[in-house]
């Protein structure tokens, strides 16, 4: 007993010094985690919000990004973008002293959100109609051989593989072999095949969970096998499915690497549905939020102005990201309540 008790000490001991170095870890990522957010949603705030109604700032939201034109007049400072001051201009003649210009720091963001948005829906579309196939395959129709587990074993590894590599095969594969060029279709693929790892592994296991006997069962009655996987078990692993569109959006949604080969354009004035053909409407490329705060973080001088798009993009990237997530995680809480086991 004398021998036992002392082991029994060390043991809780231990126990509790390791409670409390996870305990602490987990506070310490919280704490970064909120002051990152924190530090984002305050200074955008301030971008994209205003004191005076309606209280928001529309001219960012829903203008084009433009060159900011800064300089002195009368004694004033004044700071116009390039649409303003090509029209103060035809009033007041040239400025006595040549304007500073800081690029993309005037306008407004709204291609970025709308090629953003594009570029997400149509990969995870691509991702989720192509996943789900592959996982119905592997967990209901294939024979766990040596060929399969080849294949199992090549998508874990395919989902380890940098972002950078994806864009370069689209690079390479989409843009130059297919003749795609710089475009939605080919920034759609190449960020479809960078997630299909995580949706068809989290797919599976999401099928591989529903019970074998609601399987036996509609096989019993007459079901075919194809019938028995669209009624009895697609629904029951619909919510783990969404679960893995979840993670897949905010992956999409943060890339920058692939769609900079791929789809991405540092400026381009038309909408995407501004195109002669609607088959065009595929074949061009868009603007998108991470690029675009890669740009103006990166390639021009830093200053008060270029930091307050900075935030105030990255607000709206982050605020885009949840809408689109929370939009999952409805649907997936509404598939779960209607089912029961």
């Amino acid at each position: 007993m004398t021998s036992v008790r002392p082991h029994l000490r060390r043991s809780r001991i231990i126990e509790r010094i390791a409670f409390w170095a996870f305990r602490i870890a987990t506070y310490i990522v919280l704490a970064f985690a909120t002051y990152i957010f924190l530090d984002i949603g305050i200074k955008g705030a301030r971008t994209v919000f205003t004191t005076t109604a309606p209280f928001v700032n529309t001219t960012f939201l829903f203008d084009r990004p433009q060159t900011l034109y800064v300089f002195e007049h009368e004694g004033q400072k004044m700071t116009l973008g390039d649409t303003d001051f090509r029209a103060w201009k035809e009033t007041h003649g040239e400025p006595a002293v040549d304007p500073t210009t800081v690029a993309y720091s005037a306008g407004g963001i709204w291609p970025c959100i709308v090629g953003t948005a594009l570029l997400v829906v149509g990969s995870m579309v691509l991702a989720l109609f192509v996943g789900i196939s592959s996982a119905i395959y592997l967990s209901e129709y294939s024979r766990n051989g040596r060929f399969i587990k080849l294949v199992r074993i090549a998508i874990l590894n395919l989902a380890g593989v940098p972002s950078i590599v994806f864009g370069l095969f689209g690079f390479g594969l989409f843009v130059i072999f297919f003749g795609w060029n710089v475009s939605l279709l080919a920034g759609w693929f190449t960020l479809g095949l960078m997630i299909l790892p995580a949706i068809i592994t989290a797919s599976e296991e999401s099928l591989r969970a529903v019970p074998q006997g609601l399987r036996e069962g509609s096989l019993a009655l007459g079901a075919t096998k194809w019938q028995t996987i669209r009624k009895n078990v697609l629904p029951y692993a619909l919510p783990g499915i969404l679960t893995s569109s979840i993670l897949g959006i905010a992956r999409v949604a943060g890339e920058t690497a692939p769609i900079m080969f791929t789809a991405a354009y540092a400026m381009r004035d038309e909408m995407p549905w501004q195109v002669s053909r609607a088959s065009d409407f595929v074949f061009q490329g868009v603007m998108a939020l991470p690029y675009h705060i890669y740009v103006v973080s990166s390639k021009i001088p830093q200053n008060e102005y270029t930091e307050r798009v900075q935030y105030g993009a990255a607000f709206v990237f982050l605020a885009l990201v949840m809408l689109i997530a929370l939009t999952s995680i409805v649907l997936r809480e509404k598939s779960r309540s209607r089912l029961s086991w």
